[in-house]
């Protein structure tokens, strides 16, 4: 079952990494280049290829009509002018035929009355055109008489319209004879046009996709032009971000690419420098704290052999210097704290703090620890036997005197330790019962001499406690998390590392096998960078809870 769900999850980050990288390519500037290029070429070869249509169409059939009506108002003239005010059918549907022959194209109707009130109607092509498909508007149009006037000196004009019969285009046009006569209607197709214009159409669409396609080869060479310096200054940047201060851009040319290039290598320059200075400053600051470290060992070790002979002989001192020895006694205590602290956190800052690994039962090495500080009575261990894990058990040890001291002096009783696996990790909860941590202490907890407080800078501690707990937990591949209890009653910090430390260790080139240090006891294994021995009594980052 573990192995189906891990198979799932890494299904689902698969998944999630594809869709990330699908975004990424449809979200990249080369992307947004030719979108935009295409859009613009669109946009202009549809705004050209519709005013061009239009244009040519408005031509064509603005020429074919004039054409058309021209020759009909003519044959009107010419010929229906010339039938008698009472025309036969017979001589309205010869004289309808003869229009129609005239060359124009077009069917004619003619209306005409034989007497008052009585219509009669001649037709070019009865199959093709009758007086039934001529629209009423334009019947009503051309039977109106118009007023004459200075700029209207015709009662009657030519009226037209374009309308659709049967599914093709067509044109009709009408007029009667002033002063008495027959009215007129002639039909002509617009078929050759409409297929001449729809030619054109798919010309001009062809020509936009010619058109697209070509805006689109030259984003691809625009982008390729304009991306590839960008692209060197990303993995220019890359680099820079990587540690490689070093790196730097050529600069050809004086655009705004050049531009950039060359403030990217004044600013590398800059950081270079910067980060050696503080390299420079940094180790010399490193160096003189180890320096100091080892310079105060000698001292201190003479001074911790006097106060353990002050405090064998306290009992038999004058009652008035008494207190003087017992504050000379705890203060030479804390000071060689502090002294060992430093020099183990020197030791992490230089990179030579290493691990030894070994298998630990992790419910003996809390016990042992809990046992080697006389702190049973005042804590609970809540712990699984046989949960092997393969870790430092000094570190261990260090990291849970810290913890656990840490909640006891701190926090409130009872503490509680719970130990538990989750995973491939190894999880351990310290919780106390006291007030909790003030929210704005909570990020710096594990800070180096961090003081919650600024009226109260002195601690019995060194500051130090929390701080080498964590770069124990970093350097096991794990961490250290603080946290209020949700139920509002203490504090819980919660240690997390990996059960087999192998890899971290391998990874990092240090591992070497334990084979000195003991996996039970009070975990204080032999070796020549041996922890302060009262580090759980230290924790001067949560004073402000005291």
């Amino acid at each position: 079952m573990r192995e189906e769900q891990g198979g799932t999850s890494s299904g689902a980050a698969e998944d999630g990494r594809r869709a990330l990288s699908a975004g990424k390519r449809w979200t990249s500037l080369r992307v947004r280049l030719i979108v935009v290029f295409g859009l613009v070429a669109l946009t202009a070869a549809v705004s050209a290829s519709g005013i061009a249509y239009w244009l040519n169409r408005e031509a064509v059939l603005t020429r074919t009509q004039d054409a058309a009506l021209g020759d009909f108002k003519q044959e009107m003239q010419n010929r229906a002018a010339a039938l008698p005010l009472r025309p036969t059918e017979e001589e309205l549907r010869r004289t309808a035929e003869l229009m129609a022959q005239g060359g124009g194209g077009y069917s004619v109707v003619l209306l005409g009355e034989r007497d008052a009130g009585k219509p009669i109607v001649g037709t070019s092509d009865p199959d093709r055109f009758t007086l039934r498909d001529v629209p009423a508007p334009l019947r009503t149009a051309v039977d109106e008489e118009q007023e004459l006037t200075a700029g209207n000196q015709h009662s009657y004009h030519v009226f037209w319209l374009r309308t659709n019969l049967r599914g093709t285009p067509y044109l009709v046009g009408g007029t009667r004879i002033i002063g008495g006569g027959p009215t007129g209607y002639m039909l002509k197709s617009l078929e050759p046009e409409r297929q001449d214009l729809n030619s054109l159409a798919w010309s001009l669409g062809v020509a936009t996709l010619l058109a697209l396609l070509g805006s689109a080869l030259l984003a691809q060479v625009a982008a390729t032009t304009v991306l590839k310096p960008v692209h060197r200054l990303g993995e220019a940047a890359r680099r820079l971000g990587e540690g490689k201060l070093d790196t730097r851009l050529r600069v050809s040319g004086t655009d705004e690419l050049a531009e950039l290039a060359r403030t990217f290598n004044s600013a590398a320059e800059s950081l270079q420098k910067k980060v050696a200075d503080m390299s420079a400053r940094e180790e010399s600051s490193r160096r003189f704290v180890a320096d100091m470290s080892h310079e105060l060992r000698t001292p201190m070790t003479a001074l911790t052999a006097v106060t353990e002979v002050l405090e064998e002989e306290q009992d038999s001192l004058d009652p008035m210097v008494a207190p003087a020895v017992s504050l000379v006694i705890s203060e030479t205590r804390r000071l060689n704290t502090l002294v060992e602290n430093l020099m183990e956190v020197t030791r992490f800052d230089a990179g030579t703090a290493k691990l030894v690994l070994d298998d630990v039962d992790v419910a003996d090495q809390v016990t042992a620890c809990i046992d080697a500080r006389a702190w049973l009575d005042a804590v609970e261990l809540d712990a699984e036997r046989g949960i092997v894990a393969r870790l430092d058990p000094r570190r261990l040890d260090v990291i849970l005197a810290n913890l656990i001291g840490n909640a006891l002096k701190h926090g409130g009783s009872p503490v509680r330790v719970s130990v538990r696996m989750s995973g491939d990790d190894l999880i351990v909860r310290v919780r106390d019962h006291g007030p909790g941590i003030p929210e704005d202490v909570l990020p710096h907890v594990f800070d180096r001499f961090y003081k919650a407080s600024a009226s109260r800078p002195r601690s019995e501690g060194s500051g130090l406690g929390l701080s080498i707990a964590m770069e124990n937990a970093l350097i096991h591949g794990g961490d250290i998390t603080a946290a209020n209890s949700p139920d509002g009653d203490g504090a819980v910090f919660t240690l997390r590392l990996p059960r087999d430390g192998s890899a971290v260790a391998a990874r990092d080139g240090e591992a070497g096998e334990g084979g000195s240090a003991r996996g039970g006891g009070d975990g204080r294994g032999g070796r020549r960078d041996d922890a302060p021995g009262d580090e759980g009594q230290d924790s001067g980052e949560r004073e402000a809870r005291a």
